[in-house]
């Protein structure tokens, strides 16, 4: 439910638009996320922090066993993007591939599925309150949203097997956990952009597109 997600992002830190400049990417998986950081990285000068799922011990046992490995997962990312978020807050230009401000989304659809135990689940949320309070928000959100066909096609197409073996249900509660997440998200200023039609990754016209999206909202709020 939306009130619960404006309850995880009540009294947090917001942005004060004086600090470094940090963007964030978010989505559902396979949406595009660590494409666009690199292009960002490339074409706007900024120091990626990539998602924590290369040399994540957990990951892949976690989709062919969930109830078993959702708990020490998510403490694993919780951890990795608090110390991403940390270093990144420190630097002048950074882009996170995710960040900890939508690790929630995971967690919660986790217990709802009866895939995370209500202890475990209150224990996680405790740690990310303690953790959000010390966090310096990014100064641009950007939330990439995308239809679940065209979600499930990019994973398809993407062949990575512990992914393309999970059932099409679990991608639909995610998406729609996200969507809802985006549509109370307070903690900075956003940037929401679909790209159900975009291929930034190979067209040029859409990658222009994007960066005169990202550079044009960065520019307005300064």
């Amino acid at each position: 439910m939306e009130s619960f997600y404006y309850d995880c992002l009540k009294g947090i830190k917001k942005a004060k638009g004086d600090s470094s400049e940090m963007i964030t990417i978010d989505g559902v998986v396979g949406v595009g996320k660590t494409t666009l950081m690199d292009i960002v990285v490339k074409e706007l000068g900024y120091t990626p922090f990539e998602e924590p799922v290369i040399n994540n011990p957990i990951l892949d046992k976690f989709y062919y066993d969930r109830k078993r490995y959702s708990f020490p997962l998510q403490v694993f990312f919780l951890n990795e993007r608090f110390n991403h978020i940390k270093h990144a807050s420190k630097i002048n230009k950074s882009v996170l591939d995710r960040s900890i401000y939508g690790d929630v989304i995971f967690a919660k659809m986790l217990k709802d599925g009866g895939e995370m135990s209500e202890e475990e689940f209150n224990i996680y949320l405790s740690l990310f309150k303690n953790m959000i309070e010390h966090c310096e928000p990014p100064t641009l959100m950007i939330y990439l949203e995308v239809s679940l066909e065209e979600a499930v096609r990019r994973i398809t197409s993407r062949g990575r097997s512990y992914e393309i073996d999970t059932e099409i249900a679990y991608w639909e509660r995610l998406n729609k956990e996200y969507r809802d997440y985006f549509k109370v998200y307070n903690a900075s200023p956003l940037l929401k952009i679909n790209v159900d039609r975009l291929d930034f990754e190979n067209n040029q016209s859409d990658r222009d597109h994007v960066l005169s999206l990202i550079k044009n909202k960065l520019q307005a709020l300064k």
